[in-house]
């Protein structure tokens, strides 16, 4: 648009316009070279070097501790479902309640049956009784006097299957309400009152124990090994028997705020996913958890060593290769080529590429366009990276003063 416009000027007034930007242009330029840039200005830190207690990543799954099924131990109709559906439940709540009327009527029934057995086995030993003193005077015979022993016997067995009976018929007619074998939280109601349900086939609603609570989730075979390992060198028990801490966060958590103990770690590997099962045991009074969700875990994962740590934000991806940017005693930025390890409470790890005394550039990397440019550093924590500080000395100046 700008050649449009001068071509539409005449000659004479175009020239001169030319000449204007041209004197312009000279005059923004020191003479004898190119215009010179300040250096840019960068947030550095030093490497952090500290004892640290490296934690491993999984991802898991709360799970509850027990999950009980629901179902009816006698046939019936259904009467009532006195619960709140998807609530809290506690251990004998009441959850449903069967037609009781004929077992209430079974149950008289034996109870008649018991008093009529026990009154037969009085009579039979009223008999016995009587047929003994007779023996004395020889007025029976032996024969018959075992006759009468025999038949307190029978009234005794009967009088036995008669409470049995009594037993089972108060049974059935308790079976008629159904109750909460745990505390925890109850699902939905199956079946809906007015429905015939029969004898432990009908699924009525299932209860899952709500506190404590576990996460589960599956180590790899590398994993595995490795904490072997060191279970061997004593740095850190094994979680078969050893209850090592673990730290949980949920989806919409940062971090990992809530703390647990391993409890089991299964007897063999998956051969098919190459991984094993392992869980942890939470607390949940809070309620915070529910079966089902999905969890961040860190599980233990060393024993305390020393490390450098640096912030993830210094570090520079070149295709496989990570590198940071090092200011050297001259203000000038080093490409360092390093080797990264574990994530440890927002910094990471490098095994390899750095030395305590290197000071890294944490804020600005994007400043620089080539190893060698010269830099203006000012010094900030390496966790506060954004930080505005003043310039920061040449570190052989650092190093020199008082």
């Amino acid at each position: 648009m700008t050649h449009s416009c001068l071509g539409a000027l005449p000659s004479r007034r175009k020239a001169l316009l030319w000449l204007a930007v041209a004197l312009a242009i000279s005059a923004c330029t020191p003479q004898g070279g190119p215009p010179e840039f300040p250096p840019p200005e960068v947030n550095v830190a030093l490497v952090v070097d500290r004892e640290i207690t490296e934690w491993d990543a999984f991802d898991g799954r709360i799970a509850a501790i027990e999950s009980v099924e629901s179902r009816s131990r006698v046939t019936g109709y259904l009467a009532g479902v006195p619960f709140r559906e998807g609530g809290e439940v506690a251990k004998g709540a009441l959850l449903f309640t069967v037609d009781d009327r004929e077992y209430r009527a079974a149950l008289a029934s034996a109870k008649a049956n018991t008093a009529r057995a026990a009154t037969r086995l009085e009579v039979a030993r009223a008999e016995l009784q009587r047929s003994e003193k007779l023996l004395a005077i020889r007025a029976v015979s032996q024969e018959e006097i075992e006759t009468r022993r025999g038949e307190v016997s029978q009234a005794t067995a009967d009088l036995q299957a008669a409470r049995a009976g009594e037993q089972q018929a108060a049974l059935n007619v308790e079976f008629t309400r159904i109750k909460s074998p745990i505390a925890g939280f109850a699902g939905a109601a199956a079946v809906r009152p007015g429905n015939l349900v029969t004898a432990a086939s009908a699924l009525l609603t299932t209860v899952v124990s709500i506190d404590p609570i576990y996460v589960e989730f599956q180590g790899d075979e590398r994993m595995y090994l490795k904490y072997q390992e060191m279970a061997r060198a004593g740095e850190r028990g094994s979680s078969r028997d050893t209850r090592n801490p673990v730290r949980v966060g949920l989806a919409d958590e940062q971090g990992f705020p809530h703390e647990g103990e391993m409890v089991f770690v299964d007897n063999a590997l998956d051969p098919g996913t190459g991984t094993i099962r392992a869980r942890a045991i939470l607390d949940n009074k809070d309620r915070v958890f529910t079966p089902g969700l999905f969890a961040r875990v860190q599980l233990l994962g060393s024993g305390k060593r020393r490390a450098l740590l640096i912030n993830e934000r210094a570090i520079v991806t070149d295709q496989d290769r990570k590198y940071v940017f090092v200011v050297g005693n001259d203000n000038t930025a080093m490409r360092k080529d390093i080797t990264l390890g574990v994530q440890v409470e927002g910094m990471r790890v490098v095994q390899d590429g750095l030395t305590a005394t290197d000071r890294i550039i944490v804020n600005g990397v994007r400043k620089i366009f080539f190893p060698g440019m010269p830099v203006k550093p000012f010094l900030v924590p390496m966790d506060q990276p954004e930080l505005v500080t003043a310039p920061a000395a040449p570190a052989a100046q650092s190093a020199a003063a008082p």
